[in-house]
Formats: structure tokens, C-alpha cells, sequence
């Protein structure tokens, strides 16, 4: 079967653009269709400034979250990264094939450090790095596909880069593995800033729909989203954002066309009350769920463990292959 790998990082509560964007297809497709693991990658949370009680929260609470959203731990395998010592493993390993100016050529980087420049501040190393502990995630697995929005295209490309330089140089190890970006809201714009992702990290915010968002709640945040001059309901990404935005996240959630579903109104307002009611209506049944696995913890501790156990049995083989083939002696009691 074709193997999928993806995760979520534990850097806030997980949102709308989450879950549309991945988390139900996944559930939907990828776990029915393929060999799929999903993973909490805990790891990652660490490159920047963090409370380490809310990343440890956060990660669990995310957990929970991929069970609720439909994962089925006896289709798929769900664990957390740090769980399984392979990823840092190969990670390094990987490090000594990548470039100092891949690294600095990163999207996110590049921001990141220069957003703190401008506060007189510097970043961690690791912010530097990340990328490839990413492709470490990807290529552990003999991953064959990996669904992202399209703003991680950019890393799936760097462990594709890896994958390919390692194997001509050392003899194949790695499966080069491909992107795949949903078609329909692949990338949820926030309510706000239409130009901005709808990302978890930033933790205060109108424009973001969270996952365990009341209802009311819901409803209020999609009311007051930003929409754009001029009374005619269109779907035009470049010249009406914020109304595309509305109209893809109803799309999303009813299945049906932007343009067409714009054919249906005559006013913004109708336009956020459908939408508002159907975003209640699609989280109401993942909140439900996550609300039985709180009450009962020691069920998701006991997939994390089993799912840990099955990555480190997967990823195992393929970091101890790359580990020979770039030059690494093997254990004395391995060697026996």
C-alpha cells in the first residue's frame, strides 16, 4: 500500500483551517486508502519560546483532537514524535547531507528571523534546522506521499531534495517521497486578515475558529469576518478575499462549489449565517467525541503507546540502514 505520513504541531489549540485542511481528510481518505501514520510532532513545538506545561497540555490535547476528527488507530497508526527516538536519529544524520543555504532559503525562516531582527532579538537554531528534522519524520517511514497545505510544499521538497542527494551519494536508503495538497480549502485564510492562514499559533484572535470553539462562539467570529468593498456576492480569490474565504469554508463544509454557492446570495449577511451554522455543524460531532475521550484518558494514552510502538518498529530499519550506509559503525552487540 502507499504510505502517508503527516502530523500537527503542538503550538496552539488546533483550528477550522486544521481540520479542513487535513485532519477530515485524512480521516475520510487517507487512512482508508493507505498504509497512514499521523503524529504529534512535539519536537518541532520547541523552536521557538514555549511554556513546557502547555506543550506537554497541548500535545495530548491535539491527540485527543486527530482520534476525534475520525482517526482510527486500527486503520492507522497515531503517535507522537518524541516517542519515537528515530526521528532525532536520522535527523542528525540528515543534517550532515543538507546545506547551510537550503536552510537559510526556508520560507518560514526567513520571517521568523527577520521578525525578530527587527525586534533586536535572534532565533533559535533548531528554527534553522526544523526543516530537516522534518524530512527525518517524512523519510523514516519510506513515505511514498505526505498531504499538506501548500505553504509546507516547500519542506516536502527539501526531503525530497535529501532523499535523492543521500541515496546517489551513499546507495539507496530513502524513498522520495511527493506532496499532495487538498483541492478545496487546502489553505483556510483568517476571518481578520483574508491575506493571513488561519494559524494555530497565535492563541488571541477573532479570526480564528478553534476546534473546541463554542458554538456561540463560532457564530460570532463568522459574523464579524472581514468581507470586502462592493454588495455583489463573487467568488474571486485575488480581488475579494475575504468573501472567497467565507465561501470556501462553506464549500468545505457542505461540499459544494465557491462560485456556485455564490450564485445563492444576494447579500454578505445571509452569506456568514449559512456559513457560520455550517462550520457549527461540521466541529459539533468532533467536539462530541473529544468530550468521551476526556473522560477517558487512559484510552488515548494506551494508542499513543501502541502507536509509538508500531512507528519505532517501522522507522527502526530504515534509520539503522542510513546509519550504515553514511559510515556509522554498528553497536558491538549488534555486530554479533
Amino acid at each position: 500500500m502507499t504510505r502517508v505520513f503527516s502530523g500537527v504541531k503542538p503550538t496552539g489549540h488546533l483550528t477550522l483551517g486544521n481540520y479542513l485542511g487535513a485532519m477530515r481528510q485524512w480521516a475520510a481518505v487517507d487512512q482508508h486508502r493507505s498504509d497512514a501514520l499521523f503524529c504529534v510532532v512535539d519536537l518541532h513545538a520547541l523552536t521557538v519560546d514555549h511554556d513546557p506545561a502547555r506543550v506537554r497540555r497541548l500535545s495530548r490535547q491535539s491527540a485527543s483532537l486527530l482520534l476525534a476528527a475520525g482517526l482510527d488507530p486500527g486503520l492507522c497508526t497515531v503517535f507522537v514524535q518524541s516517542h519515537v527516538d528515530e526521528h532525532a536519529r536520522l535527523s542528525y544524520v540528515l543534517e550532515c547531507v543538507a546545506t547551510d543555504g537550503e536552510m537559510r532559503r526556508m520560507i518560514q525562516y526567513k520571517e521568523k528571523a527577520a521578525r525578530e531582527r527587527e525586534r533586536g532579538g535572534s532565533v533559535r537554531l533548531s528554527l534553522l534546522t526544523y526543516p530537516v528534522l522534518m524530512a527525518a519524520d517524512i523519510l523514516a517511514y519510506g513515505t511514498d506521499e505526505v498531504p499538506v497545505g501548500h505553504d509546507q510544499t516547500q519542506h516536502v521538497e527539501l526531503a525530497r531534495d535529501l532523499a535523492a542527494r543521500f541515496n546517489q551519494r551513499y546507495g539507496h536508503t530513502f524513498v522520495v517521497p511527493r506532496a499532495t495538497n487538498p483541492a478545496v480549502a487546502a489553505r483556510v485564510m483568517n476571518l481578520q486578515e483574508p491575506a493571513s492562514k488561519m494559524g494555530k499559533s497565535d492563541d488571541v484572535g477573532p479570526g480564528i475558529v478553534y476546534l473546541l470553539d463554542e458554538p456561540d462562539v463560532v457564530r460570532k467570529k463568522v459574523m464579524r469576518a472581514v468581507t470586502d468593498s462592493g454588495r455583489e456576492v463573487v467568488y474571486d480569490r485575488e480581488e475579494r478575499p475575504g468573501l472567497a474565504n467565507l465561501l470556501e469554508i462553506l464549500a468545505a463544509c457542505t461540499g459544494g462549489e465557491p462560485a456556485e454557492l455564490a450564485e445563492a446570495y444576494d447579500s454578505y449577511g445571509a452569506l456568514k449565517k449559512d456559513t457560520a451554522e455550517a462550520v457549527v455543524e461540521v466541529l459539533r460531532p468532533v467536539q462530541r467525541r473529544h468530550q468521551e475521550l476526556c473522560a477517558d484518558p487512559g484510552y488515548v494514552e494506551g494508542v499513543l503507546r501502541e502507536g509509538a510502538q508500531k512507528a519505532r518498529g517501522m522507522a527502526r530499519p530504515t534509520v539503522d540502514a542510513a546509519y550504515r550506509a553514511i559510515g556509522l559503525l554498528p553497536p558491538v552487540n549488534a555486530a554479533r
